[in-house]
């Protein structure tokens, strides 16, 4: 009998999901946020192989063993891993969620830190985005700025930054709110008349 219960209660897709909200776009930064994990973990891979290459060299007659190699390349995939882990842990439970009631920006960094912004859509008052240089363009990642009425929400390094930004738009129009367009400043500009500067 409980199980029917149960069944009637909505899936919730994070723990601070209220009842009556559904989630509608859940997106995160691009991998290239993990570079620098990467290149330091792939750093640590070489420490055992060059350590055994400094031995063979030092002590030509009495070389280290294929299984001291082995060994040591075994120790320095792992530590390699084991610095990785961090970069790789902050990219992967960092989320962007968008609700029908909200957005909410979860932040890891490391293992031990964790931000949380939550701010209803009704704020959102302009969706942009921006992809500068050769390194954005190529490989698919930009920034999405958002003005709100409490300011400017950018987040950086956000994997196809277009497409996000029109689904953005797209739940937006959905919920019934109307982003603003760009407010240009009133130039006058100079009549045939008059004399350009």
């Amino acid at each position: 009998m409980a199980d029917v219960h149960t069944a009637d209660k909505p899936v919730k897709y994070f723990d601070d999901q209220f009842d009556d909200e559904s989630v509608l776009l859940v997106f995160r930064k691009h991998p290239v946020v993990m570079r620098k994990g990467l290149i330091f973990g792939l750093a640590a891979w070489l420490i055992g192989p060059v350590y055994m290459l400094v031995l063979t060299y030092v002590h030509p007659t009495h070389p280290p063993s294929m299984g001291a190699f082995g060994l040591s390349l075994l120790i320095s995939v792992v530590v390699g891993l084991l610095i990785f882990t961090p970069w790789y842990l902050g990219w992967y439970f960092s989320v962007f969620i968008v609700t029908d009631q909200r957005l909410i920006q979860i932040t890891q960094k490391g293992l031990f830190h964790r931000s949380v912004v939550d701010m209803g859509l009704h704020q959102v008052q302009m969706v942009n985005y921006q992809i500068a240089g050769l390194q954005e363009t190529l490989l698919g990642f930009g920034t999405i700025v958002m003005q709100t009425l409490v300011g400017d929400l950018v987040i950086h390094e956000v994997h196809h930054p277009a497409k996000i930004q029109k689904q953005l738009l797209g739940i937006l129009r959905e919920q019934g709110i109307t982003t603003q367009a760009p407010i240009m400043a009133n130039v006058a500009l100079p009549t045939s008349d008059e004399e350009e500067i």
